[in-house]
């Protein structure tokens, strides 16, 4: 059985404050962070929408996107996530 990893963006609002992460529970790691579960830069921020999310095969391929992903311009982060969720709809509710 494969376990898949994921890279997620998280922001604030429509072209608000993002946030780049990496976890092997997507459903479980954005709902800690809705909860204000995970002290810092997300609480701080509220930064609590899931608005773009990749999926992998291994942890090494998540964290090697999640490496580019943080070194990208912003509005290179801003067209992905448009190109895949063009209304910024939080992604999380549709999942559970």
């Amino acid at each position: 059985m494969t376990k898949y990893s994921y890279v997620y963006i998280l922001a604030s609002q429509k072209n608000g404050t993002l946030y780049i992460g990496v976890t092997n529970n997507l459903l479980k790691r954005v709902w800690e962070h809705k909860n204000k579960f995970i002290n810092g830069f997300t609480e701080k921020y509220n930064v609590d929408k899931l608005v773009y999310y990749e999926v992998f095969e291994s942890i090494s391929e998540a964290i090697l996107k999640e490496k580019q992903l943080k070194n990208w311009n912003r509005q290179w982060k801003i067209r992905i996530i448009q190109e895949m969720n063009p209304d910024w709809k939080d992604l999380y509710k549709e999942m559970i």
